[in-house]
């Protein structure tokens, strides 16, 4: 757990100072939000991996190294000199990520007897929950006081104390298999092939560098190297990636509700604190404290989610966690500089309320339906859709934010107050960007609804 924490908080916890990272290295957000896009893209390529270096080295072996490697990388973007060596540390950090944060899950599952596993994944699930929660309001105190590179310095107790006990605490890991299994190295590469034109023609798009031979050379790219990884996978025996589980169409509807969540909450947690320094001018631990109540709010709520989802069918509570995650935005939809702090925290912590309520019904329902051999593959693949959504939700947003800006300052362009003008212009920017999210959210809702079909089947 001390792994998985400090990799999950190390997910968002640069969001709340990249204004800062920004200022520094002189740079705009189509370049900083690298530091969160390309840190979910590399989790979410590496998190399919993880079962292959469990069967050749062992928990264990894999744990120790990785989080090494973590602490490795993390002091590196701690004393990075330029924005490139910055983006390079967090892909690499992302990719490490990938690899740890499944491990806990795998460890629990050893350790605990069936009848027990239950209260292990609730402290997993809080501990994982309580990351992201307290992380911006301790990365907004850090940077407030000692500057945005002590955000890359705070995992690293968590990590050491991890690397200390790994060697007693994780002695029945120690084996990998007698006959290392065969590396998908073809599959890894498609997928990373496929993330690149996804991104990097998102990325190409902000740069205004994106002519229409660029964008479909763009669009072909994408296809072919989706398809070529889905075929690659389904010829494979023990593929890392079982494109089979969307056959079943809960599973199917919950991966689409899983990418909405992605896009939701990584692309919030990189709107928000950018809309709060820029706009309304917060300090950078001002708007880490703004996450504080929605995060212990999300905390909080999970466990009586869990207990509902056991009560009632997933689809109601699902599709009540969407709206109010749409509701929260579309309200933040007509924020700006005057907007009040707790105001602005309420609507927050709404969002956060619909993300409890979600986590477990949708955890719950996606594979219900599915059989027991599939059970595992559909757990990896729902969380790989999930940081897939969040890659692409934070590099859409992005684009969008800059697209809106640019064209309403070119509707304001003839304003008498130049200052003024530009503040409106991100502000609508902004605005236009929540509403985006509120909509991702409320066309999700349909898939949502259809998820109710497991637990109609299955109870």
């Amino acid at each position: 757990m001390l792994g998985t924490t400090a990799v999950v908080l190390a997910t968002t916890i640069v969001n709340v100072v990249l204004h800062d990272v920004m200022r520094d290295f002189g740079v705009g957000q189509g370049r900083v939000q690298w530091l969160a896009t390309g840190f979910l893209a590399a989790m979410a390529a590496t998190m399919l991996t993880t079962a292959w270096w469990v069967r050749a080295y062992g928990v264990r072996r894999t744990y120790t190294v990785a989080l090494f490697i973590f602490v490795a990388v993390s002091l590196a973007g701690g004393f990075a000199t330029s924005i490139d060596e910055l983006i390079l540390s967090r892909i690499v950090q992302g990719a490490i990520a990938g690899v740890i944060q499944p491990l806990a899950m795998i460890a629990l599952f050893e350790v605990y007897p069936p009848e027990e596993r239950g209260s292990a994944m609730a402290a997993y699930g809080l501990g994982v929950v309580l990351s992201p929660a307290i992380g911006p309001a301790l990365g907004g105190l850090l940077g407030q006081l000692f500057g945005w590179r002590a955000v890359f310095f705070v995992t690293l107790p968590l990590c050491l104390a991890g690397l200390v006990l790994a060697p007693s605490r994780l002695a029945c890991f120690e084996g990998g298999a007698a006959r290392r299994p065969t590396f998908d190295s073809m599959g890894l590469l498609l997928l990373c092939a496929f993330l690149l034109f996804v991104l990097g023609g998102l990325a190409q798009a902000q740069r205004q560098d994106l002519s229409q031979l660029g964008f479909a050379l763009v669009v072909t790219g994408t296809l072919a190297c989706g398809a070529a990884f889905v075929a690659w996978e389904l010829r494979r025996s023990h593929p890392m990636f079982d494109p089979r589980v969307f056959r079943d169409p809960v599973f199917a509807a919950a991966a689409a509700v899983g990418f909405a969540y992605g896009v939701g909450l990584y692309g919030s947690t990189f709107l928000v604190p950018l809309f709060v320094q820029t706009i309304s001018g917060f300090s950078v631990m001002k708007a880490g404290i703004l996450l504080l109540p929605g995060g212990l709010l999300l905390a909080l709520c999970i466990p009586l989610a869990g207990r509902l989802t056991n009560r009632h069918s997933p689809h109601y509570i699902v599709c009540a966690g969407l709206a109010c995650f749409a509701l929260s935005f579309l309200l933040f939809a007509g924020a700006s500089a005057r907007t009040d702090f707790w105001l602005l925290a309420v609507w927050i912590a709404l969002g956060r309320l619909g993300l409890a309520m979600m986590i477990p019904a949708l955890n719950a329902g996606a594979v219900q339906g599915l059989p027991l051999g599939q059970i595992a593959q559909g757990a990896g693949a729902l969380n790989f859709v999930r940081q897939l959504g969040g890659a692409f939700g934070t590099s859409l947003l992005s684009l969008v934010l800059q697209w809106r800006m640019a064209s309403h300052q070119g509707e304001l362009a003839a304003s008498v107050d130049t200052a003024a003008s530009a503040l409106d212009a991100a502000t609508r920017a902004f605005d236009d960007c929540f509403i985006v999210v509120g909509l991702v959210f409320l066309s999700a809702l349909w898939p949502g609804w259809r998820i109710r079909r497991v637990a109609a089947t299955t109870q």
